[in-house]
């Protein structure tokens, strides 16, 4: 493995909504996990423009760039990171277009924190591959 061991494990969250990532952050972090957080999606995507990004927790809907165009963009990267999508809103359409892009699971808000973690967990390891 090239990437520093500090980052190979690294989960980046990416919601507008800053009380939802705060829990969200918290929540991993008490689960061992390290996590880097962005309010504003081109942050991140500035971030992984220059950085390895072996996993993203995204929501959907949000201003300026949305969770579809982040996974998008994520498609492009190499290699390819590991993609959690969270919404509030249950958007089929959507749904549908974030599982054709790949990520590894959909949770519709508020979910289950263990099935959370699991997710998180398994998408760390399919990434570390």
């Amino acid at each position: 493995m090239n990437a520093p061991s500090a980052s190979a494990d690294e989960v980046c969250l990416v919601d507008d909504d800053a009380s939802v990532l705060r829990s969200m952050q918290y929540l991993l972090a008490s689960d061992g996990i390290a996590v880097r957080g962005f309010n504003r999606p081109q942050e991140f995507l500035d971030y992984a423009a220059r950085n390895r990004v072996p996993v993203v927790v995204t929501d959907i809907w949000m201003e300026g760039v949305t969770g579809l165009e982040i996974l998008a963009r994520m498609c492009a990267l190499s290699p390819r990171p590991r993609v959690i999508v969270i919404t509030a809103r249950d958007d089929l359409a959507a749904r549908a277009t974030a599982m054709a892009i790949g990520p590894v699971a959909v949770f519709i808000k508020p979910f289950d924190d263990e099935q959370f973690l699991t997710a998180v967990h398994d998408a760390l390891a399919q990434a570390a591959r």
